[in-house]
């Protein structure tokens, strides 16, 4: 089960496979790494080293994706993020 449904029979083909390329952000807390896809709402994992981390996010993404295309629901469009940082003063 994906996503709370049961995934429909039928083959899966590396076949005609498309590539995206995501953005994903990557927190360190105290116990490893949480990485979410903001492109994928829901979409995040985490992992107690950063390698593990990225790992488990492109597993993450790999299933968001194919859950979607098995039910022909829409896929996402490839979306440039920048990521910045502001000075606050208190």
């Amino acid at each position: 089960m994906w996503g709370g449904r049961p995934r429909p029979p039928g083959r899966y083909s590396t076949d005609h496979m498309k590539r995206y390329t995501l953005p994903i952000i990557i927190e360190r807390d105290a116990s490893g790494f949480f990485v979410s896809c903001p492109a994928l709402q829901g979409c995040y994992t985490q992992g107690t080293n950063y390698d593990g981390a990225i790992a488990n996010i492109k597993d993450a993404i790999r299933l968001h994706l194919e859950d979607r295309q098995a039910y022909q629901e829409e896929l996402v469009e490839e979306k440039s993020v920048s990521f910045s940082t502001v000075d606050v003063s208190i």
